[in-house]
């Protein structure tokens, strides 16, 4: 297997200086993407969609993917010393104002597109006449947090037949096993490459990996993986053994929504732009960034995730990855504020800024 360090159809080459990775502090006015862009063609031209549940093999570690090393023995030692993964009391104050509105899920045709957020990265996408869940995590408590903040958005009963699962890679967080026992074992599950097992030993049947920049479709909705600047471990001895990104659904008539799953700012969004031009709606995390040392080079900041929404090309955003679960230290209902401010401050349109309650839908008709 070639690994794909760069985007296929191109040759790898040195870092361009107008796509390399940077860690913006601030997101000044900028204009929405032009028209233009919105309609180009994919560059390099989408390839073939690979069979569903294909059999693959893969390399043992995909350490060479990393675009920031991981922490040193330095770091981790600063981390120790310092232990801010919490918020203060002050920063805890406001857990009762988080937004939580839980409501029925939107009814919708094979024409529309729809999102609630469950909470954390977990979504009900609701596209091409499929219920897709992103990073199911229905559970109270993972593994080293603390219990949730706020209950789930969508109750487990309430749910429509699941119809796909997309994972964007295997930190607790995001791959939940008490979640995806709920499921019949036949439920199609997208998954990056190198996970595929994890699946197939808790008997589920239509498993299909992926590296970065492939696709598989189902019932007619393209899933195509794509790269994030984050990481993936488990256990103590997997430590970059599966591959982690985002993903980005196409139902038939082209319109498209992007997962984004765990990341942080760098060059990867104006490629995913450039490759599927035309994004109605970017999922997008903003929180678990604070300290910055610590965690800018996986975790997008609200001004980060505001730029990298911009690179994208993407008609709107809809933030998560907060209110969910206390990951860090930032105050928990921070990383709102900043991304409205930010959002404003680059000058897009309110109407754009997706910024639902837990529970709560929007649709795209």
């Amino acid at each position: 297997m070639t690994q794909q360090t760069h985007e296929p159809g191109t040759p790898p080459t040195a870092p361009d200086p107008a796509t390399a990775p940077t860690t913006p502090t601030a997101v000044g006015p900028a204009p929405a993407p032009a028209p233009a862009t919105l309609g180009a063609p994919p560059f390099p031209p989408l390839a073939e969609p690979r069979p569903l549940a294909e059999p693959r093999v893969w390399p043992r570690t995909f350490h060479d993917r990393l675009t920031a090393p991981l922490p040193g023995l330095k770091a981790l030692a600063r981390f120790a010393r310092e232990g801010a993964v919490r918020p203060g009391p002050e920063g805890l104050a406001d857990i009762p104002r988080l937004p939580y509105e839980p409501a029925p899920l939107p009814r919708v045709d094979a024409g529309t597109l729809a999102v609630t957020w469950a909470g954390h990265a977990s979504w009900v996408v609701q596209a091409g006449g499929l219920t897709v869940l992103t990073d199911p995590v229905w559970s109270r408590r993972i593994l080293g947090t603390p219990a949730r903040i706020t209950p789930v958005g969508v109750p487990w009963d309430d749910l429509p037949r699941v119809d796909a699962v997309v994972i964007s890679h295997n930190h607790y967080d995001h791959l939940d096993a008490p979640t995806l026992r709920r499921l019949p074992r036949d439920t199609p599950v997208f998954v990056p490459a190198g996970l595929g097992g994890w699946f197939r030993r808790r008997e589920f049947t239509c498993v299909t990996e992926l590296d970065w920049w492939e696709g598989a479709e189902l019932a007619g909705v393209r899933f195509d993986f794509v790269p994030a600047h984050h990481w993936s471990k488990r256990t103590l001895t997997d430590t970059c053994h599966s591959l982690w990104g985002g993903w980005v659904l196409t139902v038939p008539g082209g319109r498209r929504v992007y997962f984004a799953g765990d990341t942080g700012y760098g060059h990867w969004f104006s490629r995913i732009g450039r490759r599927y031009p035309g994004i109605d709606l970017a999922l997008m995390p903003i929180g678990a960034y604070d300290p910055r040392w610590w965690l800018s080079d996986v975790h997008c900041d609200p001004e980060e995730a505001v730029r990298a929404t911009l690179d994208l090309g993407a008609r709107r955003m809809a933030p998560m990855h907060w209110a969910t679960f206390v990951l860090s230290a930032e105050p928990v209902l921070e990383p709102l504020t900043r991304v409205r401010t930010a959002w404003e401050k680059a000058g897009l349109d309110r109407a754009d800024l997706w910024d639902l309650p837990v529970g709560a839908s929007r649709t795209l008709d």
